[in-house]
């Protein structure tokens, strides 16, 4: 008796087992069946190579591809624990380590090919730069957001115009001269700039004092136009704490952290607190908006994105610095596909992933703030069936 209950039991184990393997090939195939697929990415652990005479990261707040694949980073100087930089002491503490300069170029093989920034004749360098966009033609902006002394009126008000070779162009606004939301000639703590190559205007993420997008010339730095969340006008109010239970906020949070324009001219703006994406067209027209991670307080979701690379743009990358992950989502439904990464401090994980910019080749570059102070490459190995909702640590796989 006690053998015939044995039996039974081993095959309803049998049956059990063969029930679940059979709901696994099912989920598989049925995500097969509906043939949706997503970039897959690897972390490259060996990019970009150290840097030379021990210079090392300050917070990595800009991240930029070129028309040559070419990456450029910007990272701030002053961000530094006291240990990092025993060798800037007076006397030295020790051998190493030094600040690198503000502004790095690196090659596709991650060699540092160009280095410069930082305080100039005729400028006002930002107490703490943030955001670097390479225009089409070659140019290299530039944004800060530093409050400065005055909690109210900021310092870092301005976007700055170089060459790669880091000569000084234009700026646009000034230090502590901002009058909020509605002032054209200012601006209030700018986190990043897009160049629109089809009218050669600067579209500027008004930011962390402002709660705004607004459009200049790009060559002039004349004043084009401006709007608020939804295309209104915008409203510098405190509207309090992020909830997540309560109806959308008819204005941007601060900081309002990336306006990306795409191919076919829509522009895809960062409200970062809000834990949202909002669509414009180009004249500040509202088109729609995605809610991501709503439950995200604190930080926020939204941080920045960047466009797949073939002509139709399908995908968005989204860099979540509170959840630590970035997200591939459908640009014309802005629908979740998955998402890769998780907190820490190894290859393929974030702390406080902060920027991405994608090459020509689809590959991806990430940088991170507060106490990540790291660029990170992640190769795009093509299109594959989406299987997990979060893919973790995308490690390279084995060639053995």
């Amino acid at each position: 008796m006690k053998h015939k209950f044995i039996v039974i039991a081993a095959f309803l184990a049998l049956l059990t087992g063969l029930g679940i393997v059979s709901a696994v090939l099912d989920k598989h195939a049925a995500v097969a069946a509906a043939g949706i697929e997503a970039p897959q990415f690897e972390v490259d652990p060996l990019w970009p190579k150290p840097l030379p005479n021990h210079w090392i990261l300050g917070m990595t707040v800009g991240v930029a591809v070129d028309a040559q694949d070419h990456i450029w980073i910007v990272h701030r100087t002053n961000t530094y624990e006291p240990m990092e930089i025993y060798a800037t002491a007076k006397p030295p503490a020790a051998e190493c380590c030094f600040p690198a300069p503000p502004v790095l170029e690196f090659d596709e093989e991650g060699n540092l090919i160009g280095h410069w920034g930082g305080p100039g004749a005729g400028y006002d360098w930002p107490d703490s730069n943030h955001g670097i966009t390479v225009d089409y033609k070659g140019n290299v902006w530039i944004g800060g957001n530093s409050r400065g002394p005055d909690p109210y009126g900021y310092h870092d008000n301005m976007v700055l115009k170089f060459t790669q070779s880091g000569k000084f162009l234009m700026q646009i606004g000034h230090p502590g001269k901002s009058q909020g939301s509605n002032d054209t000639e200012n601006l209030k703590g700018p986190a990043k700039s897009f160049v629109d190559g089809a009218t050669d205007e600067l579209y500027v993420a008004d930011g962390y004092g402002n709660h705004r997008v607004i459009v200049y010339d790009a060559e002039t730095g004349k004043y084009k136009r401006h709007w608020g969340a939804y295309g209104k006008k915008p409203d510098d109010t405190n509207l309090g704490p992020y909830n997540p239970e309560a109806p959308p906020a008819q204005q941007f949070r601060n900081p309002v952290h990336c306006a990306e324009l795409s191919n076919d001219g829509l522009l895809y703006v960062c409200d970062r607190p809000n834990d949202r994406i909002q669509v414009f067209k180009k004249d500040g027209s509202f088109v729609k908006e995605a809610f991501i991670a709503t439950k995200t307080l604190g930080d926020g979701s939204v941080w920045d994105i960047a466009f797949s690379k073939d002509p139709q743009q399908k995908y968005i990358f989204l860099a979540d610095g509170s959840n630590e992950k970035i997200y591939i989502l459908l640009r014309d439904t802005l629908e979740i596909l998955t998402s890769f990464g998780d907190g820490g401090r190894q290859p393929g994980q974030f702390y406080a992933v902060h920027s991405i910019a994608a090459d020509s080749k689809g590959n991806l570059f990430t940088t991170e703030t507060y106490r990540g102070q790291r660029v990170q490459k992640f190769v795009y190995k093509g299109l594959a069936p989406v299987t997990k909702k979060d893919q973790g640590v995308v490690w390279p796989k084995s060639t053995k």
